[in-house]
């Protein structure tokens, strides 16, 4: 079985590195550049500041601001309605994943006409995608390199995953000077969406001697960082390796798949509006003590490794587990993010009556195929019942 490796064809770090962007999509060909990001860093300036360096360097640009939490698919018809009537060549992403999965959308639509939904799944796009460069200001999703979109259908009420190889930037630039003022919220919950792409990763089916190098790094600097980050957002040298982490952990997950963890992620976060990044912590835990039960060899081991990496000694695998997701909920609780859905106030009413949904749409998401546990319907009905509380 061949393995497939997706990485854009350029990656720029370090600091200072969003001055070089101008020159950067000039070489893609761009002329007219649409800058996709969110309201707030439309609000301060950010979006701005880009369109400067742009501007330096000849190009023209505008900006779309509707890159929502979660975007959907009325924000990627927005945006790719405003790419077309400004007359735009290029697209650059700004800001986290919500930013560059719409970005992703907008240009799969403007390229290949039709709706957003006509790409839900892998490799659905026909024709090449729009040039597209990232410029990240988060670590954690990792959208900035993979070819992982993420939309939510508004009619539907759930989340798309759109996987395909189009949609994989052509150059991405992590400049930790960006990540600056970030609140400590957002930093932990990013933080921890990076740590579940390289847990599931590693213990994906899909995972290979690539992924499994990438993923190990990506565990070890996450667990060390991230609390640095938390305490103190001006350290940019912890930043500088929560970016590394981020996108080892993406380039990791973008060759051997996620698992159960990000399949109900999305259905959760998608129907109850949870941010990604926060479920995923929430959720974590939770998953690893059920895929550790009935576990193959092969799976125990590799949950074993990472308790390793994150200082667990334990000749003992399963006790080591079991320590490595009390020390997650003990992070967890010190970044402030909750253990179920009820302490953060969401109607148990609510979730009983999209429960049929809930578990329908982690069924079917593609990120539970790699799942090392295979899942039915009853158990994800017994995990919806514990994240609820």
């Amino acid at each position: 079985m061949s393995t497939y490796y997706f990485l854009p064809t350029r990656n720029v770090f370090g600091e200072g590195a969003v001055q070089e962007a101008g020159d950067l999509v000039k070489s893609l060909g761009a002329k007219k550049c649409l800058i996709v990001t969110d309201r707030y860093l439309g609000q301060i300036g950010m979006a701005d500041r880009v369109q400067g360096i742009l501007k330096k360097a000849g190009i023209e640009a505008c900006i779309f601001a509707g890159a929502e939490p979660n975007p959907t698919d009325k924000n990627v018809e927005a945006g790719a309605r405003f790419y077309q009537e400004n007359e735009c060549n290029s697209i650059i992403s700004l800001g986290g994943g919500s930013s560059h999965d719409c970005a992703k959308g907008i240009g799969l639509v403007a390229a290949n006409g039709g709706q957003i939904a006509d790409f839900e799944g892998v490799d659905k796009s026909s024709k090449p995608m729009i040039p597209l460069m990232a410029i990240n200001t988060t670590a954690g999703t990792a959208s900035e390199i993979t070819r992982f979109c993420i939309i939510t259908d508004t009619s539907r009420k759930v989340k798309m995953a759109i996987v395909d190889w189009r949609v994989t930037p052509q150059i991405a630039i992590n400049d930790p000077e960006l990540m600056k003022g970030m609140p400590p919220s957002l930093t932990a919950s990013t933080g921890m969406d990076a740590l579940t792409h390289a847990i599931e990763a590693f213990v994906s089916t899909g995972s290979n001697d690539f992924s499994d190098a990438l993923a190990e790094k990506a565990i070890a600097l996450t667990w060390r960082y991230l609390p640095q980050v938390f305490n103190d957002e001006k350290d940019i040298a912890a930043r500088t390796h929560m970016h590394n982490a981020s996108c080892m952990a993406g380039m990791a997950f973008n060759s051997a798949g996620l698992g159960l963890v990000h399949g109900m992620a999305h259905a959760i976060g998608g129907m109850l509006h949870i941010p990604h990044g926060k479920i995923n912590a929430m959720l974590l835990p939770i998953v690893i003590d059920f895929n550790s039960k009935r576990a193959s060899t092969e799976t125990r081991d590799r949950y074993h490794r990472c308790a390793q990496i994150i200082g667990i000694d334990h000749a003992v695998p399963e006790q080591a587990i079991a320590l490595m997701t009390q020390e997650i909920r003990q992070i967890n609780r010190h970044f402030c993010i909750p253990v179920t859905l009820s302490e953060l106030g969401i109607d148990r009413a609510k979730i009983i009556e999209l429960r049929s949904a809930l578990v329908n749409s982690t069924l079917a998401d593609g990120c539970t195929a790699s799942n090392p546990r295979q899942v039915t319907t009853h158990d994800v009905e017994g995990l919806i019942d514990l994240i609820t509380g």
